[in-house]
């Protein structure tokens, strides 16, 4: 099983992918941009490729169980929105992608400041994105709301559905 934490930044996605990791000892794939960029200045649009690169060869390294705290939706609409356009990198990776569920983070939890950050005003925008992606592909997804704990019980509920025979 394959799970996947999408949505606009601050949302909860790396918070939710960590206790699911520990919760249900899944192994975790975590944010390949967040370390990437953080040995840069600044970054263009190729390095949105590396990331894609180095994301990738995190999930073939996790096999068919893990928990990501991002996927390539958040790679795509990230370059289209700061790039006007998507490579054919991302755009490959995004449509060959496959995860048994999304949880799509809902931006109604407090913005936290973080120097990676770039969209604090924009969140809802960015969110209706990710949704209209989401349904695009027809990729089966569940809104996270509320508290930590509300998304949490959330997701339980969730994959004790999926893992139902």
């Amino acid at each position: 099983m394959r799970i996947a934490f999408t949505g606009p930044e601050s949302c909860g996605k790396s918070t939710l992918a960590k206790w699911l990791s520990e919760f249900h000892d899944f192994p975790l794939s975590e944010e390949f941009a967040r370390a990437y960029l953080s040995q840069k200045d600044s970054y263009i649009q190729d390095d949105l490729d590396l990331i894609t690169s180095g994301q990738l060869s995190d999930w073939d390294k996790k096999g068919t169980r893990f928990v990501a705290d991002t996927e390539m939706t958040v790679l795509k609409i990230w370059s289209e929105y700061r790039f006007q356009q998507a490579s054919q990198h991302i755009l490959e990776a995004h449509k060959k992608q496959h995860f048994t569920h999304y949880f799509l983070c809902a931006p109604d939890i407090p913005w936290e400041p973080d120097p990676l950050r770039e969209n604090p005003s924009n969140r809802d925008e960015l969110f209706i994105l990710y949704e209209s992606e989401l349904i695009k592909n027809q990729w089966t997804y569940t809104v996270l709301k509320g508290s930590l704990e509300e998304r949490q019980k959330e997701v339980i509920r969730v994959l004790n559905t999926l893992q139902k025979p």
